[in-house]
């Protein structure tokens, strides 16, 4: 193929992404959906012309990958650690763990029971389905109030990083089992494996503080005026090493995000003379803009070649539906119960915003084949990422119509509420 073909096509798409988010942040209709739909279009001209992308197997996680590796440190640099949210961090995290293990739990002994599958292996598969997108989550609530806007912020970076832990411990203990023992209900895992946990969760955050030392003194000497991407680069690298000592890699790069974000709030005064903070808030927002350029890069890509892996003939199964239908249904049934119990007053939206996305896709690309099932495959997650935007969409009208009323009978007049932006995924 003609490669200024092939450069004009890539330009055409970012465009078109561009003008997605566009289309998104005025009518509030996700844009995932619809580079998903492009892709799935584009799928079906490359089939009449009996064109196929090589290696389409290895892109689409390589993209995922590095796009999950951004979406967490770029929303590690949305949090505000400080002593007056205190409270939204506890909630968030709260909410996060329990509605993940809640979820988890419920679909796994959903599949276990169909399918007459060992129980933990049931959770494997489960586990992606259980784990909000904050790449969806946070830009969508970017117009709410500041107190739903910040608990959805913490809550689904919260249950980012949960989900892969939690993901990537049962896949662990099921690839390295050798007697068979860990697929029993009654000897899931042992107190051992928890305590292992505990050690490694330690030792991560040991690196985590290592690198992000290492990472801050590089940018305060590095005089050359690129040395963003190099910081970016070896933090995929340190992501990388950590993988393959089979450690929650994640983590070093929310530590470091989190760090960049909040170096005066959480380093105590005493120390702060040996770390030269000072530019790496100078360096901030230069390295936001940076990651979040670099986000939108990688999305679109991923969207678009899984969009262009799926063929129309997925959703003829009428069993997809049902599948996906039931699955949305405990994930709502589960949320609004946690919500409504602890936040009675916030149901509206908060419950509401509980969307899936890029995490669920990836965790799922990762899963050994033989766990995958009529249950847990591309069509049911597909319904799924769908409905659970949908759902998404509804609780955001119904907040601003309910504000829309309020400002004409008078009562509206608090703060401004932009709900302009939902575009980003």
């Amino acid at each position: 193929m003609d490669i200024y073909l092939i450069m004009g096509g890539m330009s055409l798409l970012i465009i078109f992404s561009y003008l997605f988010d566009g289309f998104a942040r005025k009518t509030q209709f996700p844009s995932v959906i619809l580079l998903i739909a492009t892709g799935i279009g584009l799928r079906w001209v490359a089939d009449s012309f009996n064109y196929h992308i090589p290696y389409l197997e290895r892109i689409i996680p390589t993209f995922g990958t590095i796009g999950l590796i951004l979406i967490v440190l770029e929303g590690a640099l949305e949090l505000e650690i400080n002593k007056q949210k205190r409270g939204v961090i506890i909630r968030g995290f709260l909410s996060a763990l329990v509605i993940l293990l809640l979820t988890t739990f419920v679909l796994a002994y959903l599949i276990h029971t169909w399918l007459e599958i060992p129980f933990l292996q049931s959770m494997l598969s489960a586990t992606p389905l259980a784990i909000i997108s904050s790449a969806v989550a946070i830009p969508s609530a970017a117009g709410l109030l500041n107190k739903d806007r910040e608990f959805i912020t913490y809550e689904s970076t919260f249950s980012d990083i949960l989900g892969i832990v939690l993901f990537y411990f049962l896949k662990y203990h099921l690839v390295n089992d050798e007697t068979g023992m860990a697929l029993e209900v009654p000897q899931m895992v042992s107190m051992g494996s928890f305590v292992e946990l505990f050690f490694e969760i330690i030792l991560v955050i040991a690196i985590s503080l290592i690198v992000t030392y290492i990472l801050v003194e590089l940018i305060a000497r590095i005089s050359h005026k690129v040395k963003f991407f190099l910081i970016l680069s070896i933090l995929i690298l340190s992501y990388v090493i950590a993988k393959k000592f089979h450690l929650s890699a994640l983590i070093i790069i929310f530590f470091f995000g989190l760090f960049m974000a909040n170096s005066r709030n959480l380093l105590p005064v005493r120390w702060r003379k040996y770390i030269n903070t000072k530019k790496a808030e100078e360096g901030l927002h230069e390295f936001h803009i940076l990651t979040a350029e670099s986000t939108f890069l990688i999305r679109t890509g991923f969207f678009l070649f899984f969009g262009f892996n799926i063929t129309v003939d997925m959703f003829l199964s009428p069993e997809t539906y049902i599948y996906g239908f039931v699955i949305l249904l405990v994930i709502i049934f589960i949320r609004f119960a946690y919500i409504g119990a602890t936040q009675p007053k916030n149901i509206v939206p908060t419950a509401f915003i509980s969307p899936r996305g890029l995490i669920t896709i990836l965790l799922f690309l990762d899963l050994p084949i033989e766990f995958v099932n009529q249950i847990i495959n591309e069509k049911v997650l597909l319904i799924v990422i769908l409905g659970s935007m949908i759902i998404m969409l509804t609780g955001l009208l119904i907040t601003k119509k309910s504000v829309d009323g309020d400002d004409k009978d008078g009562g509206g007049g608090g703060e401004n509420i932009d709900f302009n932006v939902i575009g980003d995924v």
